[in-house]
């Protein structure tokens, strides 16, 4: 390799992982933090959050952007290695990056083609890596010189000088280890709902003003929903693959069983369905959530037979792998419904429906809430949903 290849290759592997590590963070953020807004989410069609969120955006319950990582953290030790290593070595590592890159390539190339033909969305991180690996790819496989077949012999070989050196030994380990540790330790989708369960945390008397300020100054957007006598209406605009509207269903579980247990019948919550699926979203221009039709049509049969509760703990739960046929088999074992296929095209219209009073109102995201009107695009901490139920309950007892 000479001077000028091995820099490009540091150069497009370092780019590499400074993208993947960013869109790593990114991806964490929107797990762990609902009201996140990435900096990359510079429209509708061009959104980061939105191909994280998708199906695309995980593999084995682990964001891609983690192996992304892990791959150009590995290219880029292996581009230095190329200034600094025996000869007999640096000539083996173009073999060794063209021979990964290869792989990089495909796997990119599935990604760009999920992301700008499937979702018909752009996402500026996605697009960086692309470039890292395509440009990994071809200074590689431009500086290749020793016959692809003979890299297994030759790694072989080279793994004994990698073991003899301490400091090239210290950073494979450190490698794999760090590896390891992202992995099974970065969250799942899901996990953090479930985790994110129980009492919130008490507000600041700060908070609560501030609250209070926003929910007596904020624009009240009258919906076609009965109250039914409720003193707060709570209304959800939701789709069951979505990560946010699980975390959110999880963490505002106790707060809603709260003030059932103490104002009886004076708070209602209606579900309204919004899939991010084509297939009954014409507003979709993308799948974002291959399943969430069917999930919606689930829990509306599901609840026919007393098991919406059930239906929709279990949906919350299995986003990860959610198939159409994933789905029609829960609801048939757990949401208890004979008939699922004869009955989806009726209760696919009633899904419909909803979409259609979310698109008179402009819903763009999952979940949006309305409580007595007041519009919360995406979610709202725990301890500030608390409050807002609380001032409102307080607002109509002085009326």
């Amino acid at each position: 390799m000479s001077p000028t290849i091995r820099t490009l290759a540091l150069l497009f592997a370092v780019l590499g992982l400074g993208v993947s590590a960013s869109a790593a963070y990114v991806h964490y953020r929107l797990l762990v933090d609902p009201q996140y807004v990435s900096f990359c989410d510079v429209s509708a069609t061009m959104s980061c959050t939105q191909v994280y969120a998708s199906r695309f955006g995980s593999f084995a319950g682990v964001p891609v952007a983690v192996y992304g990582a892990i791959w150009f953290a590995l290219a880029s030790l292996l581009a230095a290695a190329a200034f600094v290593a025996r000869p007999a070595v640096r000539e083996n590592i173009a073999g060794y990056l063209f021979a990964g890159s290869t792989v990089g390539l495909s796997v990119v190339l599935y990604l760009g083609y999920a992301s700008f033909f499937v979702l018909q969305l752009v996402c500026v991180l996605c697009v960086a890596t692309y470039v890292a690996a395509i440009g990994l790819f071809l200074v590689s496989g431009a500086a290749t010189s020793v016959p692809v077949l003979s890299l297994p012999r030759r790694l072989a070989g080279d793994l004994k000088l990698l073991v003899s050196s301490p400091i090239a030994l210290g950073l494979a380990v450190l490698l794999v280890a760090g590896s390891g540790a992202a992995l099974v330790l970065f969250p799942r989708e899901g996990a953090t709902a479930m985790a994110s369960a129980g009492p919130p945390p008490e507000v600041t008397a700060d908070e609560r003003s501030e609250l209070q300020r926003y929910m007596a100054g904020a624009p009240r957007t009258p919906l076609a929903v009965p109250s039914e006598g409720a003193k707060v209406l709570i209304v959800k605009f939701n789709d069951y693959q979505c990560p946010a509207c699980a975390q959110s269903y999880q963490s505002y579980k106790p707060i809603l069983a709260k003030y059932a247990a103490s104002h009886p019948g004076a708070v209602r919550v209606v579900l309204k369905d919004y899939p991010l699926e084509m297939e009954c979203n014409v507003n979709m221009t993308g799948d974002l959530h291959g399943a969430a039709c069917e999930a919606a049509v689930a829990v509306r049969l599901a609840r026919e037979h007393g098991r919406a509760e059930v239906m929709e703990e279990w949906l919350y739960t299995h986003q990860q792998g959610m198939t159409p046929d994933t789905v029609k088999q829960a609801a048939r074992e757990i949401g208890q419904v004979p008939d699922f296929d004869a009955k989806y095209a009726a209760a696919l219209e009633l899904v419909r429906a909803d979409i259609e009073e979310g698109r008179q109102l402009a819903i763009r995201v999952t979940p949006t809430f309305f409580i007595n009107g007041v519009r919360v695009d995406g979610t709202w901490t725990p301890q500030y949903f608390d409050q807002a139920i609380a001032h409102e309950l307080q607002s109509a007892g002085s009326n």
